[in-house]
């Protein structure tokens, strides 16, 4: 894989900084030693013709390479490992394709609905009738990720692609206490953001916010 540019988002709002998914591809190129460029669509660049050819949905991540060009943060990441061995170790592979998984469609939705609820509309009726039940959704989830790390620093013997999605899934509720209230998943999300290709990969994705804040009319 050569040649590589990441998409992402030229700003988002406060609340959104930081939770992007063209971060977890950063993260992993960095974690795989791989050189990106990076390159930066506006909200309306976004719905043209051009950029919809390179994502029908008009969103981010899209990464560019001399593979082709590929969407969908998962696979993306998936991608990528399969070029790295740190990131999917060839005995390891199986368990850390199904822990992808895991993140992706077992914890990332429950986690993503309370984002919305909180985050996107947290003044309509339905979503104050929603948290509750959302809520007991995410600690479900999260008891059941508590109990796996128990004695456990990674999700399997090392940190793999696996890690990259989930702590970057559970970033959704950031804002909440609810990780906090798992000791264990606590130090386990604070362990993979200490890395250093997690802080270069969070700090690229940042330098654009800061240089296009929207200029108030």
């Amino acid at each position: 894989m050569k040649k590589i540019t990441v998409w992402g988002v030229d700003w988002a709002p406060p609340f959104a900084q930081g939770l992007v998914r063209d971060l977890r591809v950063r993260w992993a190129l960095e974690e795989a030693g791989l050189a990106y460029e990076s390159r930066w669509v506006g909200v309306e660049e976004r719905h043209s013709d051009t950029y919809r050819r390179k994502h029908p949905f008009g969103l981010v991540p899209v990464l560019e390479s001399d593979e082709g060009t590929m969407i969908e943060s998962g696979a993306i990441v998936y991608a990528i490992a399969e070029h790295s061995e740190a990131l999917m170790p060839a005995d390891q592979r199986a368990k850390t394709l199904g822990w992808m998984f895991a993140a992706l469609n077992t914890v990332e939705p429950p986690v993503w609905n309370l984002f919305v609820i909180d985050l996107l509309h947290p003044d309509e009726a339905w979503a104050k009738l929603r948290r509750p039940g959302a809520v007991d959704e995410v600690k479900a989830r999260l008891a059941a990720l508590s109990a796996w790390l128990d004695g456990r620093d990674y999700l399997q013997d090392c940190f793999t692609a696996a890690d990259i999605l989930m702590t970057t899934a559970l970033r959704f509720i950031r804002h909440t206490d609810l990780v906090a209230e798992f000791p264990r998943i606590d130090a386990y999300v604070k362990r993979c953001e200490a890395r250093p290709a997690f802080q270069t990969a969070l700090r690229n994705q940042m330098a654009d916010y800061a240089r296009n804040v929207p200029v108030a009319a």
